[in-house]
């Protein structure tokens, strides 16, 4: 019906209707926001349940043998803990070492692949390798030789170096140093370079003749980081072979980038020359400490060229290392 202008307008006239809210509308209002929150706190009290099983052996092991993704938390947890300082009590529990070898040959037994598997059986090592008890050895020891993953087989070989310098600072060692040296000799002839670079570190910790053999052969590897921890790894056995690769080392030309590289490759490439320089000048400390000798005349001569360096590491290292051989030769 019409109005006139002078009749007055009654508020409900303008309105739509109101209609109550359908059971749709209330169920997107209230209860999926629910369940969103529900499962924020139930993933978040999971992840911290599993950070805090705190030092019990037993539920580290209880939550490593069961199938559900979220083992690799609790592998990565328990190898925290076991290198955090309350983690000494767990370091030398022979019976949770054995118990998580047979978990990590379990896991890679399964043939299950993907990557929580893979991860899960990395901090399986790195946790292996935080034991001061040889009880933890056998397990990384079948990894090295049996796993054809060479993600796995890396991470063993680096648990080892740890392991044994843990053995030998709470004075133990491996039961089998011959099988542990034999086992990484193997690993050092693999097609992977990132393996045998593992290799040429570890063989280094381990040391021995056999060792020594090894690390020979290393130093003519195509890759140069292979090269370079192969040299490393001989000068901390104190062998003056090391010196050739070492001077390479500290004659390495800068890399020139393109006009176009962005400013994380520059950056990654300076943090990787100043990381061969620094690692190059402890090779060459290691070896005087050892031999009480100065190094090749041509290796000194590239040592005092360090000294003007750009950057204030190089330049440092460099200068406590002449200051080291002028000791010496004083």
């Amino acid at each position: 019906m019409a109005t006139s202008p002078n009749q007055p307008i009654n508020p409900d006239d303008s309105l739509p209707p109101v209609e109550p809210p359908s059971a749709t509308f209330l169920v997107q209002l209230f209860l999926v926001p629910g369940v969103i929150v529900a499962i924020i706190v139930c993933v978040w009290l999971a992840f911290h349940w599993l950070a805090h099983l705190g030092n019990d052996p037993q539920a580290y092991v209880r939550t490593l043998r069961r199938a559900n993704e979220g083992r690799w938390q609790a592998a990565l947890n328990l190898a925290n803990d076991l290198r955090g300082p309350t983690g000494s009590g767990l370091k030398s529990d022979t019976k949770l070492a054995s118990e998580l070898g047979s978990i990590l040959d379990d896991e890679v037994g399964s043939g299950r692949i993907g990557e929580q598997s893979e991860t899960l059986r990395l901090y399986l090592c790195r946790a292996l390798g935080e034991f001061t008890v040889p009880e933890a050895s056998p397990a990384l020891v079948r990894r090295v030789i049996e796993t054809n993953d060479d993600a796995t087989t890396q991470a063993a070989v680096e648990a080892l170096a740890v392991l044994s310098t843990n053995l030998e600072n709470s004075g133990r060692s491996f039961r089998d140093q011959d099988a542990v040296v034999d086992a990484v000799l193997s690993a050092s002839m693999s097609t992977n370079s990132g393996v045998r670079n593992a290799c040429g570190f570890t063989l280094g910790v381990l040391g021995g003749e056999k060792s020594v053999v090894g690390l020979l052969r290393l130093l003519g590897d195509p890759a140069t980081d292979v090269r370079s921890n192969a040299a490393l790894g001989l000068a901390r056995l104190g062998q003056t072979d090391a010196y050739e690769t070492l001077s390479e080392m500290l004659s390495r030309q800068d890399v020139v980038l393109s006009s176009k590289a962005s400013a994380d490759e520059m950056q990654s490439e300076r943090y990787k020359r100043a990381l061969i320089f620094v690692n190059a000048l402890r090779g060459v400390t290691m070896l005087v400490d050892a031999t009480n000798q100065p190094p090749p005349t041509g290796v000194t001569t590239l040592i005092k060229d360090l000294q003007q360096d750009s950057v204030a590491e190089i330049r440092s290292s460099a200068a406590a290392v002449i200051l080291k051989i002028n000791r010496i030769v004083e």
